[in-house]
């Protein structure tokens, strides 16, 4: 990881930075070395990795904040009726990590009375740490960043994730309206287009099928580099929010949205 170039760190943030630190050293070691995989019942898969992951950053969120509430992706809900809450994916992209792929990242984010406030990005293997905390602004690696300044459909980057849930509805025909005018397509997916979102590497981002909290702290990242984040109706997040339209916060959001998204509705 990188050294912390952030001035007066919150202690709920150096708590997270802490969290994360003690995830990679769970799962850096891990990786590669053809762990058993078991099946959850919704079909992802878990391994020894995700769960000692996980334990990790709870004892060190929780030594530091015993009465913050924590929603961990193995571990379930727990005191969710507190002011401030965990939400904690220990290792987001398992399915990359079973497969040798880096991929994969360690997601903790902070909810503050139904508002997401800080986000920390760990991809230990890809080799990056992104972090963000509201009104500090997001950084990347040490280093401050910030979305594109593209304003225009023509001149911009589009990344996809997981597209299953869009592609079997109405607004799939518009989605492909929407590739064939902007200026080039790429599917990174996972923390990756995110991340890139972030430093103005790329400019939109649209995803379904996705976990609130597999992206709780990336939302934080990318608003505090200076973009939007919504769900694809073009609404804040929940903890029940499954879709993603993620941009630099230009015309281009409100764009793609009336574009493909905006009349999006689950089920």
């Amino acid at each position: 990881m990188s050294t912390l170039n952030y001035s007066a760190p919150s202690p709920q943030l150096a708590a997270a930075l802490e969290a994360a630190r003690a995830a990679d050293a769970v799962i850096r070691p891990l990786f590669r070395n053809n762990l058993a995989v078991e099946i959850k019942a919704d079909r992802s898969p878990v391994t020894e990795a995700d769960r000692r992951a996980e334990a990790a950053i709870h004892d060190v969120l929780s030594k530091h904040f015993p009465d913050y509430g924590f929603y961990g992706e193995e571990t379930g809900q727990h005191a969710m009726q507190a002011e401030n809450v965990w939400l904690v994916d220990p290792l987001d992209g398992t399915k990359s990590f079973v497969r040798d792929t880096p991929f994969f990242s360690t997601q903790i984010a902070l909810m503050r009375r139904g508002r997401l406030v800080l986000g920390v990005s760990s991809a230990c293997a890809y080799g990056e740490l992104a972090w963000a905390e509201e009104g500090g602004g997001a950084w990347l690696d040490g280093k401050p960043i910030h979305v594109s300044r593209t304003a225009e459909l023509r001149d911009a980057i589009l990344s996809t994730g997981n597209l299953k849930t869009l592609a079997g509805k109405p607004e799939w025909a518009n989605f492909g309206r929407l590739v064939t005018g902007v200026n080039r397509l790429r599917g990174y997916g996972d923390f990756v287009h995110y991340h890139l979102l972030a430093r103005g590497a790329l400019d939109v981002v649209v995803e379904s099928d996705v976990n609130i909290l597999d992206i709780a702290a990336l939302a934080v990242i990318v608003r505090e580099a200076g973009g939007r984040f919504t769900d694809l109706s073009g609404g804040e997040l929940t903890l029940d929010t499954t879709t993603v339209l993620a941009s630099n916060g230009s015309a281009l959001h409100d764009l793609v949205g009336e574009t493909v998204a905006y009349g999006y509705r689950r089920g």
